[in-house]
C-alpha cells in the first residue's frame, strides 16, 4: 500500500489536570525533515522525539508541535519545588539575621535563587514524557490514516494512467510489424527512383533496406516498457516504502518511451507514444506525493 506524503493529526491525552495536546502535519519532501515545537522541559528529550517519529514515517516535510497544560494555563516552565522554597527564605533570614539587615523580605531577593526553585527538568520530563509520548502516537495514527487515505486515492488515480500506457502499447505492438515493412517499400520504391539499374545490386540493395527498417523496429523498447509497468504495479501494490523506487521506475518508463517516439515511422505509433509520454508525466507529478 502506498501513502501520500501530505496529511494532518491530532493526540490529545488527558490525567488528572494535565493536557497534553500533538498536532502533526506533512507536506511533500525529498526526504524526511522534521521540525519540533515543543516545551522547555522536554527539550531533553527531543532525540526520543525524533526517533519516535522517524520510525513511523519515512518522507516528507513534517512539523510537530507538543503543548501541555495544567488546569488553564499552558506549562511554560518547570513546577515550583516548595521544599527548594522553603530553604531560600530560610537561608535569606539567616543571612539577613547574620548580617544585622532590618528591611522586609521581598519576591525579589527570593528570584536571587530561581535556579534552585524549580524542579528539574529530566525528574520532570520523565514523569511527563510517557504521557506525551502517548499523545504523540495519536497524531501519528491520525497523520497516517489521512496519508493511507489519500494514498488509496493516488493508487486508484496511477493505475487508471498506466491503464491507459497499456492501451496505448498494446496498440503500437499491433501496428509495428507492418509499420516497419510499409517503411520498407516505401523507402525502397525511393531508392528505386535513385538508382537506374538494380539488376546487379538488387540483394544488397534488399539487405540494406532491411537493416534500415530494423532499426525503426521497436519490439524491444515495447517489451522493456510493459516490464517496467508492471514493476511500477508490483511497487504501489506491495511496497510500504514505494516514493523513491517510483520515481526512478517512471524515469525508466520515460526513457523507453523517448525512444519509441524517436524510432517511430509511423503516424499512428507517434500519436501513440505521445499519449503515453503524457500519461508519464501526469504520473510523475502524481508520485511527488507519494512516502
Amino acid at each position: 500500500m502506498i501513502s501520500s506524503m501530505t496529511g494532518y493529526g491530532k493526540g490529545v491525552v488527558q490525567k488528572n489536570d494535565i493536557s497534553i495536546e500533538a498536532e502533526i502535519k506533512s507536506l511533500n519532501s525529498r526526504y524526511l525533515d522534521l521540525s519540533l515545537r515543543v516545551p522547555k522541559f522536554l527539550m531533553n528529550k527531543e532525540f526520543e522525539v525524533r526517533e519516535k517519529v522517524k520510525s513511523r514515517i519515512k518522507r516528507g516535510k513534517v512539523y510537530l508541535n507538543v503543548t501541555v497544560r495544567k488546569g488553564d494555563f499552558e506549562e511554560k516552565f518547570n513546577e515550583i519545588d516548595p521544599a527548594a522554597v522553603k530553604f531560600a527564605v530560610k537561608l535569606l533570614k539567616e543571612i539577613k539575621k547574620s548580617a544585622k539587615i532590618t528591611e522586609k523580605l521581598k519576591l525579589s531577593d527570593l528570584m536571587l535563587f530561581q535556579n534552585m526553585l524549580f524542579k528539574d527538568d529530566n525528574e520532570q520530563a520523565s514523569e511527563e514524557f510517557g504521557l506525551v509520548a502517548e499523545a504523540i502516537d495519536g497524531a501519528i495514527d491520525n497523520l497516517n490514516s489521512m496519508r493511507e487515505a489519500e494514498g488509496r486515492e493516488l493508487e486508484k488515480d496511477l493505475r487508471k494512467r498506466v491503464q491507459i500506457i497499456e492501451n496505448a502499447l498494446n496498440k503500437i505492438e499491433n501496428i509495428s510489424d507492418d509499420s516497419v515493412k510499409a517503411y520498407f517499400e516505401k523507402i525502397k520504391e525511393k531508392a528505386k527512383q535513385l538508382v537506374a539499374d538494380l539488376s546487379n545490386n538488387q540483394d544488397r540493395l534488399n539487405m540494406e533496406l532491411a537493416l534500415i527498417a530494423e532499426r525503426s523496429d521497436v519490439t524491444e523498447e515495447c517489451v522493456r516498457l510493459r516490464s517496467h509497468i508492471k514493476m511500477f504495479l508490483d511497487t504501489i501494490a506491495k511496497s510500504d516504502d514505494a516514493g523513491r523506487k517510483l520515481n526512478f521506475i517512471v524515469q525508466e518508463m520515460n526513457r523507453e518511451s523517448n525512444t519509441i517516439n524517436s524510432k517511430s515511422v509511423s503516424s499512428e505509433i507517434s500519436h501513440s507514444g505521445i499519449s503515453i509520454k503524457e500519461e508519464i508525466e501526469k504520473i510523475r507529478e502524481q508520485i511527488q506525493n507519494i512516502e
